[in-house]
């Protein structure tokens, strides 16, 4: 997932991430969010990028449908996962939520992926994803 860093007023921006209080910069122009459905038990991706405006959905994939989680009607199936390009705005920040029934969120960077627990070190409850300026 490649993207070229994003830039506002001559400064980077990152991705910020906020729980209970606490705030975690990561250095990223692009990221893929991915979990489990907590009822259907199936796997969800979404690819973001950091802009000036906000954080832009780009691509979601998800490895079949059920409750809530019909895949968008352009979707095509590749390589197992049912994907599309949403057609939305940019978003000035997006809330995740944790139920504890679905496993926790990952945010994956260049194939990686760590857990928002071990982005912040312990377990959390929601958290605010939004576009901060590297200091």
């Amino acid at each position: 997932m490649a993207a070229t860093v994003a830039q506002r007023g001559g400064r980077r921006l990152s991705l910020c991430l906020a729980s209970a209080g606490v705030v975690k910069t990561l250095s990223v122009a692009a990221f893929t969010l991915a979990w489990t459905h907590s009822v259907e038990k199936i796997d969800w991706q979404e690819d973001w990028h950091v802009t000036p405006a906000g954080l832009l959905l780009v691509q979601a994939r998800v490895k079949g449908s059920g409750a809530g989680m019909e895949p968008s009607p352009e979707a095509r199936l590749v390589d197992g996962w049912f994907q599309w390009r949403p057609k939305r705005g940019v978003f000035p920040e997006v809330v995740l939520g944790n139920s504890g029934a679905a496993g926790e969120w990952r945010l994956c960077v260049g194939g990686k992926c760590r857990t928002l627990p071990d982005i912040f070190g312990y377990p959390i409850g929601s958290t605010t994803m939004r576009v901060c300026d590297n200091p």
